[in-house]
Order: C-alpha cells, then sequence, then structure tokens
C-alpha cells in the first residue's frame, strides 16, 4: 500500500524509517523528521507549502491547534515563529504523533508545542485559531466528522485556515462550513490548492 493511502491510519504496518525534511517557513529554516507511514514523507507537501506561503504567522494567537498535525511542520512553524503561542497538534497516526513531538524537542519548542491523539486532548480546551491541511481523502462523512468535532473548539472571535484541493471539494466544503455555521471565504488560491478561512458563527 502507497504511504499516503495509510497516513491516516492509528498504527500504520509499514516498517518505520525515518526521512529527514528542510523547509524554510516565514523566514525559519526547520530541520525537521518525517517517516514511513506518516503523510507526506521526506517532503514538504504542495498543500501545505501553499498554506504556508500564502499566510502570515498568527502572531495575536496565544493558543493554536494544528488539526491533523502529521510530523508537525505546520505547528511547529507557528510555534517558531510566535514565541508566545502554545500550540497543540493533534492526529489520529501514531507515528505522526511521536515524531511531531521528537521535531518539537530538536528544535527547542517542546515547551510550546504538545503533539497527542485526539482523545489525549483537554475537551474543553479552546483555541485562538486552528490551523490545518485536512485528510480530505478518509471520504467526505469522516471528514466533515472530524471538523464538526474540532472547528466547535475555536474560541468566539477564532478562525481556522484550511487548506483544500480544488478538484477535491474546496468549494462545496466551504458552502458545507457556512451551513454548519462557520462562516467561510475563500482567501487565496494558488497551485491547485485554495485556502479557507473559516470563523465562529
Amino acid at each position: 500500500m502507497a504511504e499516503d493511502e495509510h497516513y491516516f491510519t492509528a498504527d500504520p504496518q509499514a516498517p518505520f524509517k525515518r526521512v529527514p525534511v528542510r523547509a524554510n517557513v516565514w523566514g525559519h529554516w526547520l530541520e525537521l523528521t518525517s517517516g514511513s507511514g506518516v503523510f507526506a514523507q521526506g517532503r514538504l507537501d504542495i498543500g501545505t507549502g501553499v498554506l504556508l506561503r500564502e499566510e502570515a504567522p498568527p502572531v495575536n494567537a496565544t493558543t493554536v491547534l494544528d488539526l491533523g498535525c502529521g510530523y508537525g511542520v505546520i505547528g511547529l512553524a507557528v510555534a517558531i515563529a510566535v514565541p508566545g503561542c502554545t500550540v497543540t497538534a493533534v492526529d489520529v497516526n501514531e507515528r505522526a504523533v511521536l515524531l511531531a513531538n521528537e521535531n518539537a524537542a530538536q528544535l527547542g519548542v517542546a515547551d510550546q508545542f504538545t503533539a497527542a491523539l485526539p482523545d489525549q486532548i483537554d475537551p474543553d480546551a479552546t483555541y485562538d485559531e486552528i490551523w490545518s491541511n485536512p485528510p480530505i481523502r478518509i471520504g467526505k462523512d469522516a471528514l466533515h466528522e472530524l471538523l464538526l468535532r474540532w472547528l466547535p473548539r475555536l474560541a468566539p472571535e477564532g478562525r481556522a485556515r484550511l487548506v483544500v484541493g480544488k478538484n477535491l471539494g474546496s468549494d462545496s466544503l466551504a458552502e458545507w462550513l457556512t451551513e454548519q455555521g462557520f462562516p467561510t471565504a475563500k482567501v487565496h488560491s494558488a497551485k491547485g490548492f485554495r485556502v479557507l478561512e473559516s470563523r465562529r458563527g
């Protein structure tokens, strides 16, 4: 089975091999480790790259959720760019959580950044911002369930930043989120992806 087909599996069966990734985000070089069975092994995927290029760091946020964090690049970039921010990263993939926490320690931001499985996250926690390259390929129903679990945790003035491929339903997702009480607008478009902004209704 190809690596990206099972990155949303809780416990991937592929042999675990760590693979380095180097990315420049907001003027900071991030030396990271990805791995087999985790999304975007050995690379910064195009969608995440679009999100991080098109969006400025959330300098006014004190709490950020990296939803579907993979090996942690989005949340770690936020932690480095916004030193006063606490970042919670969540993923169903146990390897992703392990790698994200290892990367936080390697980058010296383990005091700001914590990755965990969904049920390990404080259910009462709220977030100023949610950033995500959501796992569209888990299917529409599962994706909707995922977003409706986490978007209600936005603070009253909070916002979410989601990057979604145009050909994977970004426009229909924006309409659906708005119908669910999270007014959503398309704020950027590049390389076949849209960046969506959702807010509390």
